[in-house]
């Protein structure tokens, strides 16, 4: 066992709290707010429903072999981000510990495998739910005390005592970058996948959908073409194209994220975009607003006259 964790006696519990410090103290240290762990996740149920291939959105569209197939990859996709060594008998060395990585899009629904149990292992637990836009991330302590009787894969899921006992590093309640497609009501989604083209669907996200941060998994599944982020920059793209209706797409460029910030929009991380429909106004105005040369911008209200909309430099 690659632990520093004497065991004189391999078949007495272990009380949830050893070693599991450690390996928590060294997750914190690589990602404090846990936005590295939620892009992962992210990418990963994108990764799995491959959208700009298959135009799938939906979590339930996937096969079961993918579904079985989730935890893999996203143990793949966590070792290669945070650079986790291969463990002596588990999934990732982490501080020094053997730590098996276990992923469920049911809140409990983990499956502890003989080789973590037998040897009381440490298990790092993740749940992810792309329909309620949340995640958590836990530790716990594969002990009998903790586990229910083998199923007949030999696999055991935790008792109630055993979720109780679980050390989270980040409760179950931290938000997923929003699949923004599961949450449309179906008349706006309708409108935005009708066209036969790209990109003309990506116009239409973006024009529909404004005001809410539309990651790169979204528009890969709305383009369903090669090069789906160019149908969203300048130059032909989207971001041109509206620009006439006074709409513009901020991204994840600096200046981008400080006139989306004055305007009181989200700002856009790695991989994100936010649109909104903009007005020309007078200093004196109490909206929130950003200047840009010389002229003052707000989101527009209903009703306000449709006029061209600002170019936003990059930088």
């Amino acid at each position: 066992m690659h632990s520093s964790e004497p065991i004189s006696d391999p078949g007495r519990p272990f009380s949830s709290g050893e070693g599991i410090g450690r390996v928590r103290e060294v997750i914190l240290a690589l990602d404090p707010d846990g936005s590295r762990f939620a892009r992962v996740i992210r990418e990963t149920i994108d990764q799995l429903l491959d959208g700009q291939r298959t135009g799938r959105f939906r979590w339930d569209d996937l096969h079961k072999t993918e579904k079985t197939h989730a935890g893999t990859l996203l143990e793949i996709n966590l070792a290669r981000e945070f650079q986790f060594a291969d463990g002596a008998e588990m999934d990732f060395s982490i501080g020094g510990l053997d730590v098996d990585c276990k992923f469920s899009q049911v809140l409990g629904g983990w499956e502890i495998p003989p080789e973590a149990w037998n040897g009381h292992h440490i298990c790092l637990v993740i749940w992810a739910s792309d329909q309620q836009s949340a995640w958590g991330a836990g530790l716990v302590r594969a002990s009998e005390q903790f586990l229910r009787k083998p199923n007949r894969d030999l696999k055991r899921q935790l008792t109630a005592k055993g979720r109780a006992g679980i050390v989270w590093i980040w409760e179950p309640r931290m938000p997923l970058p929003e699949n923004v497609l599961l949450h449309l009501d179906a008349e706006t989604l309708g409108a935005v996948l009708a066209s036969k083209s790209g990109s003309e669907r990506i116009r239409q996200l973006f024009r529909l959908v404004q005001g809410r941060l539309i990651g790169r998994g979204v528009v890969a599944t709305v383009a369903k073409q090669d090069d789906y982020m160019k149908r969203l920059r300048g130059n032909g793209g989207a971001r041109s194209t509206l620009q006439s209706e006074g709409i513009v797409i901020l991204g994840q460029y600096e200046r981008h994220r400080e006139f989306a910030g004055q305007l009181g929009l989200p700002l856009p991380g790695p991989g994100e975009s936010v649109s909104a429909r903009l007005v020309q106004v007078t200093p004196g105005d109490p909206r929130m607003k950003a200047l840009l040369g010389d002229l003052y911008w707000a989101v527009a209200r209903d009703g306000e006259a449709v006029k061209p909309g600002p170019f936003i430099p990059h930088a």
